[in-house]
């Protein structure tokens, strides 16, 4: 392995590695602050099935991350590479400096948009790939949402003659079994996302002969995060679990089902969402079943504006970083 494709190896795993550290506590906050698990059971489970949900949810999301861009084959490509996952690193870390939970999904993705377009122009996209790119992006932004609300109602009209202590006790069963399920769909999207990237490193670098997945990188990746999870990120369960909305069982319960089958349906058609949109829109519908104002819609505007500016954020950090590096190496 030549020592410019090992760099750029390392900065995919500290990509990985701060996903799991930024990105994972959004699969646990309801059972956090629901007072289900505690903090350290709940990161140490989110590490499990984070691993699991890379290893054995097959390869769709990363086959379409590695087709996303055109960014050509040898060091410049390589170079690119490289100074995406840079910007992802910084954008990622800048924010939960402050707590936000920003989608590193949507930095991935536009961070290899940035150095895609400096390497090669518009002509670096992909059509098909971008548009399932769009189409997570509806999924993860707008469905999350309505899901939430709906199946919020649902449960309560399933759940409204019975014992209200037995029914705590159900969801309080229940909500460890949906974070599991949270958890793993997790692993599932944004850890594939991350074994394309690398299977695409090692194509650009000239040891990846094919674009078969190797399981080998599936293992590296899901181990990163599972290690970047185990560190936890109390600050971004604080700003999801408590300031955003304040969640009972039953509302945390349905909206960490709704978000897991959206996440897991669209990881097997290859479709690349936002788990941490997927996850706090499913949260603000099932909050607003009750009542619009259980939403602190502040909290919720700040989050929204912190999404919307990641995409242009990283696309022009991608492309100056890229085309920096470009020009010293």
């Amino acid at each position: 392995m030549s020592l410019s494709l090992l760099i750029v190896f390392l900065l995919i795993c500290a990509s990985v590695f701060v996903n799991g550290w930024t990105d994972s506590p959004n699969a646990i906050a309801t059972v956090v602050t629901t007072r289900v698990l505690k903090p350290n059971t709940a990161i140490a489970m989110a590490a499990v099935f984070n691993l699991l949900g890379v290893l054995l949810m097959g390869s769709a999301v990363a086959d379409t991350m590695r087709d996303l861009v055109d960014i050509g084959q040898g060091s410049d490509a390589l170079v690119a590479l490289g100074a995406a996952q840079l910007a992802i690193v910084l954008w990622a870390t800048s924010a939960w400096r402050f707590g936000i939970p920003t989608s590193e999904s949507h930095a991935l993705i536009a961070g290899l948009m940035g150095a895609g377009i400096s390497l090669n122009g518009m002509e670096a996209f992909k059509l098909d790939s971008v548009l399932k790119v769009v189409y997570g992006l509806v999924i993860s932004s707008a469905v999350g949402f309505v899901l939430g609300y709906f199946a919020t109602k649902l449960v309560e009209r399933m759940f409204y003659n019975a014992n209200r202590r037995k029914a705590n006790r159900f969801f309080s069963g229940g909500q460890i079994a949906s974070a599991m399920l949270l958890a793993f769909s997790h692993g599932a999207q944004d850890g594939q996302k991350f074994v394309g990237v690398m299977n695409l490193a090692l194509v650009i670098g000239g040891i990846g002969v094919t674009k078969k997945i190797e399981f080998s990188i599936m293992l590296l990746v899901s181990l990163t995060m599972a290690v970047g999870t185990s560190v936890g990120g109390y600050r971004i369960i604080k700003t999801m679990g408590m300031d955003m909305v304040k969640l009972e069982k039953h509302q945390g319960f349905a909206a960490e089902v709704v978000a897991s089958a959206s996440m897991l349906a669209a990881t097997a058609f290859g479709i690349p969402l936002s788990t941490t949109n997927t996850k706090a829109t499913a949260m603000m519908g099932a909050g607003a079943s009750k009542s619009l104002g259980a939403v602190n819609w502040g909290v919720a505007r700040e989050m929204v504006f912190a999404w919307v500016l990641t995409f242009p954020a990283c696309t022009i950090l991608g492309y100056l970083f890229a085309s920096f590096f470009r020009m010293i190496f």
